[in-house]
């Protein structure tokens, strides 16, 4: 196992910033161009051009923000479930369901008044688009995600109530956006990466819940659900070679998960993120992979 005490620093020190956000994508950040400057291939990427499909109005203390919902069938759909799982998912704060998503730049517009606004293009998948259109629920919730992940990428802070435009699809034109072009290999944790310690009582600590992808050939990222958390204190982790063992406070939570990857655990970084409720892990990799 690795020294914990690195990994607790920057827990610690995640714990005690006010920018959440911005404290985890830093360490990420910094993590990503460490690894990539050794790099001489950047993983490849196409370019697609959404359809345009229907916009919503909010507004930021900028100003006015419209946000042009998209499709696009090169973007991989979420998984098939029903509204009745999906809602008891999200009923059980369990954050397994994910809508694959594009979030293109943010663009300068008129408004019909001639004002300034801007607008952002999100992109989701073209069937899942169709299915979207005859469900408020999952409407409502494409938008909130959609909402979520432009506070996080930009650092806005976007007013949730929001209003949808009528006889306008969208606001100024639709931008071509660069997306992978093969989604990122997930390494699924349910069954086969967990171990259970030997013994342990069935009312004993909950298994939180963790996805893992490839972020860059030898750079592993690791997102691990802690609903029931406020904060890092209390929060263990340690990462091998080839594992990951997260212990919560008051014992609430246990999590110990094989990997079948050379892990850097030396060079490793973590924090949590509030307002996620999530344990963030950025592992270079000894070992690129062919």
């Amino acid at each position: 196992m690795a020294n914990p005490k690195l990994l607790g620093l920057e827990l610690s020190e995640a714990e005690t910033m006010g920018a959440d956000s911005a404290r985890f994508e830093e360490l990420l950040l910094q993590a990503s161009k460490e690894l990539q400057q050794a790099q001489t291939t950047r993983p490849e990427s196409t370019q697609i051009q959404p359809q345009p499909g229907f916009c919503i109005k909010t507004n930021s203390s900028e100003g006015k923000v419209f946000i042009n919902i998209c499709h696009s069938l090169s973007i991989p759909p979420p998984a098939d479930v029903t509204e009745e799982e999906l809602l008891q998912m999200l009923e059980e704060d369990q954050a397994g369901f994910r809508i694959p998503m594009s979030l293109g730049e943010p663009h300068a517009e008129l408004d019909a008044r001639g004002q300034g606004c801007t607008a952002y293009d999100v992109a989701v998948n073209s069937n899942f688009y169709r299915r979207m259109q005859n469900s408020d629920f999952l409407r409502e919730l494409v938008i909130t995600i959609a909402r979520e992940g432009l506070e996080d990428k930009y650092n806005l802070q976007l007013n949730p109530e929001w209003r949808m435009m009528k006889n306008r699809p969208f606001m100024g034109s639709i931008s071509q956006q660069n997306i992978r072009s093969q989604q990122r290999p997930r390494i699924q944790e349910l069954g086969d990466l967990y171990t259970p310690a030997p013994g342990r009582a069935e009312s004993g600590p909950e298994k939180p819940h963790l996805n893992l992808w490839l972020e860059a050939p030898d750079l592993l990222l690791a997102e691990i659900d802690l609903p029931k958390l406020d904060g890092a204190l209390g929060l263990s982790l340690e990462i091998g070679e080839n594992r990951l063992v997260v212990g919560g406070p008051q014992q609430l939570y246990h999590l110990d998960a094989y990997i079948p990857l050379q892990i850097n655990s030396d060079e490793s970084k973590a924090a949590f993120h509030r307002k996620r409720k999530q344990l963030m892990v950025a592992m270079p990799l000894l070992l690129a992979l062919s």
